[in-house]
C-alpha cells in the first residue's frame, strides 16, 4: 500500500475541515493523534478467484471511492482499498481495505478491515461500516464467515 490508513484519515479529515473553514492542516496534525476504530472480517467466497475479485470490486466500488487496488500475487491477491463515510451522517471518513484470496479453484477468501478515527463521541465507524459492507458483501457473493 503506497498510504497508510492513517495517512489517508488525516487527509480526509483534513479536507472536510477544510471545507467547513477550518484550517485543515491543524485537523490534519490532531487526527494523527486520535484513537482509531478497527474491525475486521473473514469471509470464505464460494467463487473462483476472477469472480470474487470483481463481486469485491464492484460492492466497494459503489460503497465509496476507490484509492488503491493492488494486485499482490497475480491471479491469487488483491487487495482493495476504499475511503467511504460512517459515523453520524456519514461524516466520518473510513478506510476499507479488502483483500481477496484464492483459496483453491473454486473459492476465495475475503479479509475486510475498515478503520476510523474516533473523536470525544465514540461513533464506532470502522466497526459499523466492516459488519455492513461484510453484509453486502455476503449477499454479492454468498459467502459465509470463515471458520464458522
Amino acid at each position: 500500500m503506497d498510504q497508510s490508513e492513517d495517512q489517508i484519515l488525516a487527509e480526509e479529515l483534513a479536507a472536510l475541515g477544510a471545507v467547513g473553514g477550518g484550517s485543515g492542516r491543524l485537523v490534519q496534525v490532531v487526527a494523527k493523534l486520535m484513537k482509531k476504530n478497527v474491525h475486521e472480517v473473514d469471509l470464505l467466497v464460494p467463487l473462483p478467484f476472477d469472480d470474487a475479485v470483481k463481486r469485491v470490486s464492484g460492492v466497494l466500488g459503489r460503497a465509496g471511492r476507490v484509492v488503491e487496488t493492488v494486485p499482490v500475487c497475480l491471479g491469487e491477491d488483491e487487495t482493495i482499498r476504499i475511503v467511504t463515510g460512517g459515523g453520524a451522517g456519514g461524516l466520518n471518513p473510513v478506510v476499507v481495505t479488502a483483500r481477496v484470496l484464492k483459496a483453491d479453484e473454486n473459492s476465495s477468501k475475503v479479509w475486510l478491515r475498515a478503520a476510523a478515527k474516533e473523536g470525544l463521541i465514540r461513533q464506532r465507524a470502522g466497526e459499523k461500516s466492516a459488519v455492513r459492507l461484510a453484509a453486502q458483501l455476503s449477499r454479492a457473493t454468498g459467502a459465509d464467515r470463515a471458520g464458522g
